[in-house]
């Protein structure tokens, strides 16, 4: 991959381009629920917006070309603001996968108007391939991951207070979870079969 984006400057910039549009998008649904929820944080430190300046993080991006994943510039809200915490908090936290897979749909209907084999059609499946990337990559189960709050926000207050007990392992079972096989037996499968349901060729 990287051999390729070195020999083609065309080709990395459109992958930037790609990875650009699908983390801006994944964090500005996270801050527009927020906000939306009653949580006013992420309006007032701009992270309403789709523009990429506020939501990039230079190193997750360089991760996410490199290696298939990465990150954004966590968008952060206050609990205490939101009428109910639990829930809402688990509401935030799946706005960004799910507008992930509502672009990848979305691009791939556009992908059926567009002549094959061409730049735009190559920009487009790319920008298919990185939304259902991070979208499912999101929803694994482990702190920081958006999947973590998911989990959590369904169990019952019992249950969900034995869950936020394993944040602070979260982010080593994730390092675990990443530099294994796991994320190539788990995470690509699934993205591969949802590019087929979606009849994307990649």
């Amino acid at each position: 991959m990287l051999s390729l984006l070195a020999q083609n400057p065309l080709i990395f910039a459109i992958v930037l381009a790609a990875l650009a549009v699908s983390l801006s998008v994944h964090e500005f649904a996270h801050a527009w629920v927020s906000d939306k929820l009653g949580d006013p944080t992420a309006k007032h430190l701009g992270r309403v917006t789709l523009n990429p300046k506020a939501h990039i993080d230079p190193i997750g991006m360089l991760v996410l070309v490199v290696a298939g994943f990465g990150w954004g510039r966590p968008v952060p809200f206050n609990p205490l603001n939101l009428k109910y915490p639990k829930r809402d908090s688990a509401l935030i936290a799946l706005a960004g996968p799910a507008s992930n897979f509502i672009l990848a749909i979305l691009v791939a209907i556009i992908l059926k108007f567009v002549t094959p084999n061409t730049l735009v059609a190559g920009a487009l499946q790319l920008l298919v391939f990185y939304n259902l990337m991070l979208g499912v990559f999101n929803l694994m189960p482990f702190h920081p991951l958006d999947g973590f709050k998911i989990v959590g926000g369904l169990l019952p207050n019992n249950l969900a207070m034995q869950w936020y007990q394993m944040q602070p392992y979260g982010i080593i079972i994730l390092i675990v979870f990443i530099f294994t096989d796991s994320f190539q037996k788990i995470v690509l499968p699934v993205v591969d079969i949802l590019t087929k349901l979606l009849g994307v060729m990649l």
